[in-house]
């Protein structure tokens, strides 16, 4: 019984830090919030290839990543998160809930996978 119960508390755990993954149909949900904010974590060549209309560009592998997005966000406010694929987007994400920010969504399948 001991065992069922810090299985359940790990799972709640996982679960409460767990990311906001969601589809391409939920994103553009998500988009038409006049309080979203969208961000595109990709490297500034990558952006000058296409975006997200609306989205804004914050490297996440820029040595100075929270400090912008603490500079240029609202925590309060639903982030919207996407990258080539979805991996630095996932970084980031969790990042950004480590920084306090408290609705952060992240794009399943990257700028790759997006469809107008």
């Amino acid at each position: 019984m001991k065992f069922l119960m810090s299985l359940l508390l790990v799972g709640l755990s996982a679960v409460s830090c767990a990311q906001n993954r969601v589809s391409q149909t939920e994103f553009k949900k998500l988009m038409k919030d006049p309080s979203a904010q969208i961000v595109d974590v990709r490297t500034s060549k990558e952006v000058a290839e296409g975006k997200i209309a609306g989205s804004m560009n914050i490297d996440y592998f820029s040595a100075s990543f929270i400090a912008t997005v603490e500079k240029k966000l609202d925590k309060n406010k639903p982030v919207l998160v996407y990258c080539a694929a979805g991996g630095r987007s996932a970084s980031a994400a969790k990042d950004l809930k480590k920084a306090g920010f408290k609705k952060v969504y992240d794009l399943e399948g990257g700028y790759d996978s997006w469809k107008d």
